[in-house]
């Protein structure tokens, strides 16, 4: 591996550690609880990840998972829950505070301590799920690709990563902070959502030389899509969206959006199950007919 590489997947995972910390450190300030620093032990896991990966595989990922974005999930993943669930708590009793909206709040305050102490609980949480997002992109991307994985098959997983990014960031930005009792679920099923990120299995093809005897060996690539928008995706956010509707009775224009996207893609996925599966069988009588 050259040295380009190698730095890329040094800076990466520096970058994983960096925001994660930033993420415990906020936790910490609003929390008012020292206690809250042991969330940083959840970086270990991430260091050790770094060192043995450095030393025996120089920095390259593996083939079907990227063990460097899982571990930077479960260090900051709790951290957000925190943040999510004490703004949930104590947003009717919030002091005033400044929006994080343009470059003049740095003009008019006295430094960065302020800006970090005086920006609205809910406008750092919005920061952060943002940045989380992004990093994670841009980490998968610059991180030194694992055996058996192209860079054609890797722009394919960053083009879907980026629609799913926004439907991430709409989902926790619109419909968790409006609404106190479904945050709990809201929070379970965002996290859920969040586990397809380290898995590069959307762009793989089936490997050379194995038969193709199977649907889900033919057909792997489409079948996790599928599973991917079914179950991990596109389902759990449409059931959640139509239950905040029917249930809170909340409705607003990219709510409503959002639920017909989510309907659409898990509409489509099933008929695109069916075609493949009618297709599928109808390869496998021509086979046995001896029909090319």
């Amino acid at each position: 591996m050259g040295p380009i590489k190698f730095i890329c997947a040094i800076v990466t995972r520096a970058l994983f550690i960096l925001v994660a910390l930033c993420g415990v450190l906020r936790v910490t300030q609003v929390k008012k609880d020292h206690l809250c620093w042991l969330l940083a032990f959840l970086l270990l896991p991430l260091v050790v990840e770094m060192i043995i990966t450095l030393r025996r595989r120089k920095g390259q990922d593996y083939k079907w998972f990227s063990p460097p974005i899982f571990l930077f999930l479960i260090s900051i993943i709790p951290s957000m829950w925190f943040l999510e669930l004490h703004h949930q708590q104590n947003k009717n009793n919030m002091i005033q505070c400044k929006k994080l909206d343009s470059l003049g709040l740095l003009n008019r305050s006295n430094g960065i301590d302020e800006v970090w102490s005086n920006v609205c609980l809910n406008d750092w949480i919005l920061a952060l799920h943002q940045i989380l997002l992004i990093l994670l992109i841009v980490g998968k991307w610059i991180l030194p690709l694992g055996g058996g994985v192209t860079r054609d098959e890797l722009s394919q997983l960053l083009l879907i990563f980026v629609g799913t990014a926004a439907d991430i960031l709409e989902f926790t930005s619109e419909t968790l902070n409006k609404n106190d009792v479904l945050v709990y679920v809201i929070l379970g099923v965002w996290t859920w959502s969040m586990l397809q990120f380290p898995l590069h299995l959307s762009g793989q093809e089936a490997d050379p030389g194995v038969r193709e005897d199977s649907l889900l060996t033919k057909h792997s690539t489409d079948i996790w899509n599928i599973v991917q928008a079914l179950f991990i995706q596109d389902g759990p956010f449409l059931v959640v969206r139509l239950s905040v509707m029917t249930y809170l009775k909340v409705f607003h224009q990219m709510l409503v959006f959002f639920s017909i996207k989510n309907f659409l893609v898990v509409a489509l996925n099933l008929y695109r199950f069916v075609i493949i599966c009618q297709d599928f069988r109808t390869s496998i009588g021509n086979n046995a007919r001896g029909i090319p």
